[in-house]
This record gives structure tokens, sequence and C-alpha cells, in this order.
């Protein structure tokens, strides 16, 4: 018994295909179709009324593609509507990237101080606060909001001495307070991984909270007994939309994807929202 439907995954940009890249590392057989909203990005700096609103939009968008499971791969709406989301999507499972990131960290802290960062929106909410404290209520979690990594990335400056620069101003706050772990609570940041670690050290381990996803996703499936066929053959058959195409588009996907997307579609708002 397996299920061949596509799995849906949304984000406000491109960061979450570091997401698609893990599923597809994990679940070689699985299509994908994946919904960037890139035309609104970013979420981040948004109203809570307007990241719920466009984190509807997105859901319902990709329900109409017949999915199995919604995978929300924006921190942002992880954090601010995940619940708001489950309580409107009842036909399929909906999971997001916070809870999967906080579980793993508790695991792995072994000082039982974890370390966050992310946008404001998400520092703001305490949402991973909230998930670490509901596996393990002694764990400190000490948050850092770093809007400049998001501009970063996007901008391709992922080993430049800028970005070493903007990591040193971030981060060292975190090694005074003796954080062992930290969380990479924005799907754009796997991509600053080196200069990240490079300024904390080796001490502090680093947790992506797209690999952790990927493997409650799989976890899901699994249960469910709705793995599809593993062909290797879900990445070229998967579907991926935006709703705006920027000038340096394809060298960024293929940056988080680790290879060229295997087609682009691009969708209107007007598509999106109604």
């Amino acid at each position: 018994m397996s299920d061949t439907r596509p799995i849906g995954i949304f984000d406000s940009g491109l960061g979450g295909l570091t997401v698609v890249k893990e599923i597809n590392r994990l679940m070689p057989g699985e299509r994908v179709v994946y919904l960037g909203d890139t035309a609104r990005c970013p979420y981040g700096g948004r109203s809570d009324e307007a990241i719920m609103q466009f984190g509807l939009q997105d859901a319902k968008f990709l329900l109409k593609q017949d999915i199995k499971l919604l995978v929300v791969a924006c921190n942002t709406v992880s954090s601010v509507a995940l619940e708001y989301l489950e309580q409107q999507i009842k036909e399929i499972p909906v999971i997001g990237v916070v809870l999967p990131g906080a579980r793993a960290a508790v695991l792995r802290t072994a000082d039982r101080k974890i370390g966050v960062i992310g946008t404001t929106a998400t520092i703001r909410t305490n949402s991973y606060t909230n998930a670490i404290h509901c596996v393990d209520r002694g764990v400190k979690v000490y948050g850092k909001s770093c809007p400049l990594f998001v501009p970063l990335v996007e901008e391709g400056l992922f080993d430049s001495d800028i970005s070493r620069l903007v990591a040193q101003h971030y981060l060292y706050d975190m090694i005074d307070l003796g954080v062992d772990c930290l969380i990479l609570g924005c799907t754009h940041y796997p991509l600053l991984m080196e200069v990240i670690q490079g300024t904390v050290g080796t001490r502090m381990q680093l947790l992506d909270s797209a690999l952790w996803t990927a493997k409650e996703a799989q976890d899901i499936l699994t249960a469910l007994n709705a793995l599809a066929p593993n062909d290797n053959s879900g990445l070229q058959n998967s579907r991926f939309m935006v709703s705006d195409l920027t000038s340096n588009f394809e060298i960024l996907a293929e940056s988080f994807l680790g290879q060229a997307l295997p087609g682009l579609e691009r969708i209107t708002l007007e598509e999106l929202t109604q």
C-alpha cells in the first residue's frame, strides 16, 4: 500500500527548498509541489494577521493540487500561524519546522543551553522556546533575531567578509552564554552554515530545522503507510511554483536545492489568493 500523491511544501520564498532537498535525500521517490510566495517575500516583518492570511492562502492553493501532506517550510508561518492552519485544514496532516528542530535540540544539548536564531517574527513569538519547554522545561533557551542573514543569502554572500562580520555581531553573545546547541530557525540559514560554524566554533552544534522537518515528514508517512515507491524519480516529477521571478532566481534556487530545478511555473497573486 502506498500513496503516490505529492507532498505540498510552501515558504515565503526559496528557503523552503532546503526542506525539499532533505525530503528528496530521505525519500527519493516522493514527488513534491513547492510554492514560493516570492512576490510577498519576506513574511518576517509582517503583522501576525498578514502572516496568518498569507499562510492560509498558500495552504489552500496547495490543497487544490491534491497533496497528501502539507509542510509549512517557513519558520515565520510555523511560529505565528501553524496552530491556526491546523484548525483550518483537517483533510491531511500539517507539520511545521519549529517542533522537529526543538525536539532534536533537546536531545543533543549536554549543557541544557540552546540558542535559537531566526527572523524577527520567529524570535518575537518565542515559538521555539515554547516548543522546547513542551519537551523539557528545564532547558534554558536564548533567542536572537538575525534579520541581515536573509538578505545576505539572497545576495549570494554565503562566504564573504561581510557575512563573517554580521555573524560575529549576532552570535558572539551565544558563545558568552555557554550555548552548546544552536537551532538555525530560518530555512535560509543553512546556506550560511560554514560562516556560522566558523564564528561559534565546533563546541557549539548547529541544528538545521530542514533536516529534522524532513525526518518528521518521513515518520508521518511511514506511520500512515503512505510512502511513495522508492524509485529516485520524485524530484524530476515534482512541480515548483513561485509568485514572482527575480533576476538571480535560478542561481539562488540551485544553491538552496543543491541542483538545478527540473522545471518552474510562475503563478499570479490572483491565482494564489482566489
